[in-house]
């Protein structure tokens, strides 16, 4: 191992070079390393034309972790999972300045651990029928993106998917400590990442592994059963700048989501009475005691915040796809990180859990869902979100609940004395005719036999055999002006049409714990 400068490092990165880096929102991405990238393109132009593959979103939505990349001729490929939180490489592919792929996040970072095994690709159904599929769109998002890497195989007469992988020329990865000889540990980490699997990809395809640190220790002085990347695969290592070196977007350093110290979950301040809360409350009864289960971001998040609120989220298992089991998922831009986790995997072994189909349920968001009961959480015209977890945990889940508002931009609405009222109606209708790109594929949800519920504020919905049906209402609100001509989507109105449960819209807990132990949860009045 050597220990170089930021900028010795960047010199290492030839022109057309494939750089793979680890991340996770705003945790465990090497940042001076991607910071100086950008400062060196800007002022020589180089390097440039690389081939950019990362899996999990990396970003704070302005101008870190992804956004660095956000040039044209910088990049010529990206290959990614999410990129919502990187709006500088999502102008690029609207403007096809670049080509660009989205796959399911954790194929990305299983491709990388088939790499380190030098084996030409992955075979999975996660995939098929959205927009990943290549009789769909084969994960190609602008018109730039011509190659398929996406094929559709039979194996004993069941369809697959087989995506290809590529060799990794620069592995730039980042963990808390490197000694003399190159160890990385990553105790100081929110997550753990797939540092591992890249770095071995490198070395596989006889690249290089650049490793982003905060400090340096003697070597023989880390415990071997605490290194995550052992050194024969680390060729350089930088000491990250202080200021870069956050734990996550929001967070220099917090130690309850390390392990080594615990925070009291109790007196983390509950939501206030508002539309996130009266969806949140509504999926949580949907849950059950020791159900292993997966929050997803955004609107999902406020369900654990209920759990706890409720008194039975110690009777969970909440996991995050960053590796967390245990615990209470952070939020907002700590997202990725888990308080007091039971247990921290790398992220890519966690994808094996759920690909696995090991969780019991999902809470996911909305963003547009159409007639057939699909939705869209990746693509809205010239804005690129990507898919990140989302294919892989809703395919593989036997119940899933999707959550957010029914209409969006500008909603205003009012709680009280157990009712609902809309105050001011969204701007924009989340329920449509047909959803603009298939993140979530209702005919293999069907084909496979899931439960689906669409829960909004004042609406659940169910899949049925022939699309949406619509089983609750709120009280307080109109059926025709608040729900029905607020929906573009065709919807059958269940003829067993029921009131939400009225405590969902009280002041003050539920008393949900008592009922979830027992079983005896009902989701309406």
């Amino acid at each position: 191992m050597e220990l170089i400068t930021k900028d010795a490092a960047v010199k290492m990165i030839s022109d057309g070079a494939h750089v793979s880096t680890t991340g996770f929102i705003g945790s465990g991405h090497p940042q001076t390393i991607s910071s100086a990238i950008e400062e060196h393109f800007l002022k020589t132009g180089h390097p440039r034309d690389l081939t950019y593959q990362f899996s999990a979103g990396v970003g704070d939505n302005d101008h870190r972790g992804n956004n660095y990349y956000g040039h044209a001729g910088l990049l010529k490929r990206v290959i990614g999972a999410h990129y919502a939180t990187a709006p500088r490489l999502g102008k690029l592919i609207s403007a096809n300045e670049v080509e660009a792929y989205n796959l399911p996040q954790g194929v990305v970072t299983h491709l990388f651990r088939a790499a380190a095994g030098k084996k030409p690709g992955i075979l999975t159904k996660v995939g098929l029928k959205t927009f990943i599929d290549p009789r769909v769109e084969g994960g190609k998002l602008n018109t730039s993106t011509t190659e398929d890497i996406v094929e559709v195989k039979k194996i004993d007469g069941e369809e697959y998917l087989f995506y290809k992988t590529f060799p990794t020329d620069v592995a730039l990865i980042r963990a808390s400590t490197a000694d003399e000889h190159g160890n990385l540990t990553m105790e100081r980490e929110a997550v753990i990442t797939e540092a591992f699997s890249i770095a071995a990809a490198a070395k596989a395809a006889g690249g290089i592994v650049i490793a982003e640190v905060e400090r340096l220790a003697a070597a023989g002085s880390m415990a071997p059963k605490n290194i995550i990347v052992p050194g024969s695969l680390v060729d350089y290592v930088v000491i990250g700048d202080k200021d870069k070196f956050m734990q996550t977007n929001d967070e220099y350093f917090n130690p309850s989501y390390t392990g080594e110290v615990k925070v009291p979950l109790n007196r983390i301040p509950p939501l206030p009475l508002n539309e996130r809360k009266v969806i949140a409350r509504r999926a949580a009864m949907e849950l059950d005691t020791h159900c292993r289960t997966n929050l997803g971001i955004g609107m999902p998040e406020g369900v654990a915040s209920v759990a706890a609120e409720e008194g039975f989220g110690d009777t969970l298992l909440m996991t995050v796809e960053s590796g967390g089991f245990g615990g209470l998922p952070a939020a907002g831009g700590s997202f990725g990180a888990t308080l007091n986790a039971e247990s921290t995997i790398c992220h890519s072994s966690m994808f094996d859990f759920y690909d696995g189909g090991n969780l019991d349920v999902t809470c996911l968001g909305i963003a547009e869902v159409d007639s057939a009961g699909n939705l869209n959480v990746s693509k809205f015209g010239p804005k690129i979100a990507g898919c990140g977890g989302f294919i892989n945990i809703s395919q593989n889940t036997p119940k899933i609940i999707f959550c957010g508002t029914l209409t969006a931009g500008g909603l205003r609405v009012k709680v009280e004395n157990n009712e609902l009222h809309i105050l001011q109606e969204g701007r924009k209708k989340k329920f449509v005719p047909q959803v603009e790109q298939i993140t979530f594929s209702a005919e293999y949800a069907k084909e496979n036999g899931q439960k689906v519920l669409y829960i909004t504020e004042r609406a659940v919905f169910e899949l049925g055999k022939e699309g949406l049906v619509l089983t609750e209402i709120a009280p307080g609100v109109d059926l025709q002006k608040d729900v029905l001509d607020q929906i573009n989507a065709k919807v059958k109105v269940s003829q067993k049409l029921k009131t939400m449960d009225t405590r969902i819209f009280q002041e003050g807990p539920m008393g949900l714990a008592s009922e979830i132990v027992k079983g005896k949860i009902k989701g309406v009045a």
